[in-house]
């Protein structure tokens, strides 16, 4: 094997041990009669359906006009960080939440995979429980449009019940916005406490680089290109 197509496959396995892993978690649905579809990981009515999800495209590399296919799990998923910008967008100036802190939390939650589940039945980009999901109106949780709207319509009432505390309300996204209340504080929950940083870590990260003087560094080198 080429040695730079060696090393290039140990790269992306290494990098994907690092992105959030695919789920076993089955979603079942079903449309009430009201025209209300509604979604759960532990289905307690026969009427409910397993949903059939897309499969996600494999990550592919040309390498020396060799065209290498990398199998696996994370790795096969190879996302585009801004193919949603619109739509965040679109969601951030309805909600009037920053689109660098919706990106964020897309990122952590689930890498820009539109199909992710995680083991506790979260679903999409922004992992919507459920019942999250019917609170917020979400018809189909897989669509990255009604996904990124309904996520932060909800990111939007979590900032409103914690006053603008980012923090706080990203420990109520994540843990739920009863044990924020409870305790009055962030919970000392790993999962919570590492969420918190991560997504901070990413808000810091966007905002640097949508900076004026990245902009201006930016048109800079458009110009001279």
């Amino acid at each position: 094997m080429n040695i730079k197509i060696a090393t290039y496959i140990i790269a992306v396995v290494l990098i994907s041990a690092m992105l959030p892993k695919p789920s076993l978690a089955t979603i079942y649905t079903y449309i009430d009669e009201d025209g209300v579809v509604h979604f759960t990981n532990v289905p307690t009515d026969p009427q409910y359906q397993p949903v059939v999800r897309a499969r996600r495209p494999r990550l592919s590399a040309y390498t020396n006009n060799s065209r290498v296919l990398i199998p696996g799990t994370a790795a096969d998923w190879d996302p585009d960080p801004d193919y949603y910008n619109d739509m965040i967008h679109e969601a951030a100036n309805r909600y009037h939440v920053d689109p660098r802190l919706i990106k964020s939390v897309i990122r952590a939650e689930s890498n820009f995979d539109y199909l992710a589940v995680s083991r506790k039945g979260a679903l999409g980009l922004m992992q919507l429980m459920p019942g999250t999901a019917d609170d917020m109106q979400v018809f189909d949780p897989f669509d990255p449009k009604e996904n990124i709207n309904g996520g932060t319509r909800y990111l939007r009432k979590m900032l409103g019940l914690f006053n603008g505390n980012i923090r706080l309300a990203l420990a109520a996204y994540n843990a739920g916005p009863n044990k924020v209340i409870e305790l009055g504080r962030v919970p000392q929950f790993k999962e919570t406490v590492n969420y918190i940083r991560k997504v901070q870590y990413f808000y810091k990260e966007y905002k640097k680089a949508s900076s004026p003087s990245k902009r201006w560094a930016k048109n800079q080198y458009d110009r001279s290109s």
